[in-house]
């Protein structure tokens, strides 16, 4: 009953080891949909102001919506093929396009105009943390298996297993 509990376990919870498609996905709809909310928010406070400049604010939102929808959707792309070819050259160019997220992210969160802004940047770094471990265990399989410990799966040899005989 335990074995089958632990492998229930294992196939819910450490699947998530090398996908990294799956990870970049999530990545892009959480930022798609806070990016969203923020230009919302933005464009709302500019044009209850008085400065009245309503459409540029909307341009200006439009433009940032797109431009950082198509960088995430570009990351999803290589997300994706990293993990379907399990390649090391793309989980490293992963990690390199993740770095460079977070550290758009984090100067976001050092200069934030809101409590909104602070929090997007907040989730921006940490899902872009996730898909850097992700691709660290992808880029450490060498186009293999990941297994879960660090010596992965030991069969038992023969003559340990008559031992006793």
């Amino acid at each position: 009953m335990g074995d089958v509990l632990l492998r229930s376990y294992y196939t819910r919870h450490m699947r998530l080891n090398y996908h990294t498609g799956i990870a970049t996905l999530v990545q892009l709809f959480v930022m798609t949909l806070l990016i969203l909310v923020n230009g919302v928010e933005s464009v709302a406070s500019s044009c209850t102001s008085d400065s009245g400049n309503c459409t540029d604010a909307i341009f200006v939102s439009v433009v940032f919506f797109i431009v950082t929808g198509l960088w995430f959707g570009g990351i999803w792309v290589l997300g994706f093929a990293a993990q379907d070819r399990r390649s090391r050259k793309l989980a490293y160019l992963l990690i390199v396009t993740e770095l460079a997220v977070i550290l758009v992210a984090s100067f976001n969160a050092r200069n934030y105009p809101n409590t909104l802004s602070l929090v997007t940047s907040l989730v921006d770094i940490a899902l872009a943390a996730w898909v850097i471990i992700l691709a660290f265990k992808l880029s450490r399989a060498g186009g293999g298996r990941i297994m879960p410990g660090k010596r992965g799966r030991q069969r038992r040899s023969h003559r340990a297993a008559n031992r006793f005989d």
